[in-house]
């Protein structure tokens, strides 16, 4: 399989420890960094030393200066050093979450490359694989992000290939989308390090029944994330999610899923409760509030990216449907950058 192959490659390879001793992973973590991610990381090498008996795995945090770091849920964890108080490690993996595509750090960046060019093994949850490009140690690799930063990473990084998948390894970069595909990759790690009955007993340990391959699509399918089986209905709001940008009639959209207008109107009413117009409307709303949380392009680009004719326009109807305008939503969500109107 392409992915245990690779991640033999990459955990195993220049691995000169002796058979008893642990794997040291070193965790960076940034300000905002994801706790669900970091704490599923962590449980997974916890529990592997507790069913085992032995300490397979240790751990070490770090920040950029040494000093306390605070999670997305505003829980503040002390770190053990800095990154420039340690030996360089062989296994990093880098936390960060909402805002991690604006992190800037020249000396953060200048120890990621150091670590490349020593052969380490780099990698990243969630955003964190904004600080791996921006170091310039994803060149040549493969990678994926969280589905709300695809978008704009391929913007920004037009040279490097980003996936959907649940999590990435190539060659010596692993990376993941993080959430609960971060327990999925511990746990294919672990059974890559010390077999598939261990990696199976701490997915038992978790109520985990199901441990996900990396190359599955992040996002659940439609019909289950709807709770629809209607296969009308699902047509029509496909349609609708793949023409953000350039907003179809209702008319176009009926001909699409192939039902007449009032059967249209009837089917959103009965399934969503709301006019396939207001459905729509709110769909777009959704994709902007999430470009202005999760990346760096204006409110008027935003606006045109999301089918708006204008930055007022889409103000207006911003404010109406989130009790505020696009730009107070974004400074209130801690994204103080300068914007343009």
């Amino acid at each position: 399989m392409r992915l245990v192959a690779a991640t033999t490659s990459v955990m195993s390879s220049r691995d000169t420890r002796p058979a008893t001793s642990p794997r040291r992973y070193a965790f960076l973590l940034v300000p905002d960094f994801p706790l669900m991610s970091f704490s599923s990381v962590v449980a997974v090498l916890r529990t592997a030393n507790w069913i085992s008996g032995r300490t397979l795995y240790d751990w070490i945090v770090l920040t950029s200066d040494g000093g306390p770091v605070t999670a997305g849920t505003g829980l503040t964890l002390m770190a053990d050093a800095a990154i420039d108080d340690v030996e360089p490690p062989a296994l990093v993996l880098i936390g960060a979450g909402i805002g991690g595509w604006s992190y800037q750090d020249a000396r953060t960046f200048a120890w990621l490359r150091d670590l490349g060019r020593r052969g380490a093994v780099i990698g990243a949850f969630e955003t964190g694989s904004w600080l791996l490009a921006r170091a310039g140690v994803l060149h040549g690799h493969r990678c994926t992000v969280h589905w709300e930063d695809i978008a704009n990473f391929r913007e920004s990084f037009p040279d490097i290939e980003v996936t959907d998948s649940l999590y990435e390894i190539d060659r010596r970069r692993v990376t993941c989308s993080g959430g609960s595909a971060a327990l999925d990759l511990m746990l294919h790690l672990v059974a890559n390090d010390h077999g598939q009955d261990l990696a199976g007993a701490i997915a038992e340990a978790f109520l985990h029944d199901q441990v996900r391959d990396g190359d599955r699509h992040q996002r659940v399918s439609l019909d289950k994330r709807m709770g629809i089986d209607d296969g009308r209905l699902l047509a029509a709001v496909l349609a609708m999610e793949q023409h953000i940008e350039d907003p179809l009639s209702l008319q176009q959209i009926s001909r699409v899923c192939k039902v007449p207008m009032r059967s249209l109107e009837r089917l959103f009413k009965m399934h969503l409760g709301c006019a396939p117009s207001a459905y729509y409307r709110d769909l777009r709303l959704k994709t902007a509030r999430r470009m202005l949380l999760h990346g760096s392009e204006s409110i008027l680009d935003v606006a045109l990216a999301t089918g708006f004719v204008s930055a007022s326009h889409f103000a207006r109807c911003y404010r109406s449907a989130y009790g505020r305008s696009p730009r107070d939503d974004r400074i209130r969500m801690g994204m103080r950058r300068p914007l343009l109107p």
